[in-house]
């Protein structure tokens, strides 16, 4: 009876500190963000730094429950990139991936290229360079959509060029991640082909329901309640977001896609009811990531993920400079474009893990690690310098 007693007592101490850290967790970013207001800067930077700082091996530790602030971060995630597809039409998203699917080829060699590069001069085996490569390729999404809302370029004329750039982005990664985790676990060749092909399928299946099937969708869904409206979006959002995951699709592709194919009333009124939810748990996400980075395996790879860091700046600004000169857009214009594709962010940590998981380079997670870090952070102040006149954006 008193064994019972005292792991119950255990529970609800366990527990205590838990909403303790929790409620450390959301006073910090309350205060990063108006700290970001007050510096006119975005609040992302501020909050990676936070998570940095918090996590463990940081000079604050908490424990906020990394099950939770795992699952937080990604539901941040996903409603963020959900709200994102909401401003555009299945059309907008297909004239924007024609007109740049050059652009996407040339994102691809310029951004992959130095991280594979990087890795064999590094002396890492063939499989570590191309996890490498993976890394220095792909953009943040998550960050790159939470800085086009907190700095009010959603209406832009570059923004559809840069979400149909980060949805091929997204749609590489689909066919990239089955290949490197064949690749780490050596994995037969049928093995990795049937993961490709699910994955394809998938992202053809939900650009087949998103072009043609939208507008029943959203009569479907539509209801006068707010309160049966958010259980009817969030329980679609998070069952399409799961099911992508499952099948090798980012998470965060399908709950865009699902934006996507929404339209009319029912995408005014979510538009207006979810914003909450997104800041809240986008918030989650930007300083989980940041506690997961340890900072004493920092210092031994700083100077390789600065040198790829500077690099990794200038191919993506390359990247949007030629995709917003293609697309017509003038000088202004494609700066924002090449200054917006600069962060890294949760791909790119993922990608990492699979090689760290598998044991495939010692290295790989603290290198990626400080890269990452320094781009999310670099990327937000670059967006900055193109909007001057801004104050407050947080």
């Amino acid at each position: 009876m008193r064994e019972a007693s005292d792991a119950v007592g255990s529970a609800a101490v366990n527990v205590g500190d838990i909403l303790i850290g929790l409620g450390v967790v959301l006073l910090v970013l309350a205060m990063l963000g108006r700290l970001a207001a007050r510096m006119g800067i975005p609040s992302v930077p501020l909050y990676l730094i936070g998570g940095l700082f918090l996590g463990r091996g940081g000079p604050f530790p908490v424990d906020a429950g990394d099950e939770f602030l795992s699952v937080g971060a990604e539901i941040g995630i996903v409603i963020l990139l959900l709200l994102l597809g909401l401003e555009y039409s299945p059309q907008d998203l297909r004239d924007g991936m024609r007109s740049t699917w050059l652009a996407g080829l040339v994102d691809g060699l310029l951004n992959g290229l130095p991280g594979f590069a990087a890795g064999l001069i590094l002396g890492w085996n063939w499989t570590a360079s191309i996890l490498l490569a993976g890394v220095t390729y792909i953009s943040s999404s998550g960050i790159i959509a939470r800085l086009i809302h907190d700095l009010g370029r959603i209406a832009n004329r570059e923004t559809p060029i840069i979400l149909s750039l980060l949805v091929m982005e997204d749609i590489v990664m689909a066919v990239f991640l089955p290949i490197v985790a064949v690749l780490v676990i050596g994995a037969s060749f049928t093995q990795g082909a049937l993961a490709i092909a699910i994955a394809l399928g998938a992202v053809t299946l939900a650009f087949a329901v998103a072009f043609r099937l939208g507008d029943r969708v959203s009569r479907a869904i539509h209801s006068h309640s707010n309160e049966l409206l958010i259980l009817t979006i969030l329980g679609i959002t998070f069952l399409v977001a799961g099911i992508a995951d499952a099948v090798q699709v980012s998470a965060a592709v399908g709950a865009f896609l699902l934006g996507l194919t929404l339209s009319g009333r029912v995408a005014d009124d979510v538009r207006m009811l979810l914003p909450p939810f997104r800041d809240v748990f986008g918030g989650f996400f930007f300083v989980f990531f940041g506690m997961q980075v340890e900072p004493s395996t920092l210092p031994a790879v700083l100077i390789p993920a600065l040198a790829l860091a500077v690099i990794g700046v200038g191919t993506k600004m390359a990247t949007g400079r030629f995709a917003a000169a293609r697309a017509g857009l003038g000088k202004k214009a494609q700066r924002r474009t090449a200054y917006t594709l600069v962060p890294r962010g949760e791909f790119s940590i993922i990608i990492a893990s699979l090689g760290v998981t598998a044991g495939v380079e010692s290295q790989l997670g603290p290198l990626a690690a400080a890269y990452v870090l320094i781009l999310a952070v670099a990327g937000p102040l670059l967006m900055r310098l193109t909007d001057p006149k801004r104050s407050r954006l947080a």
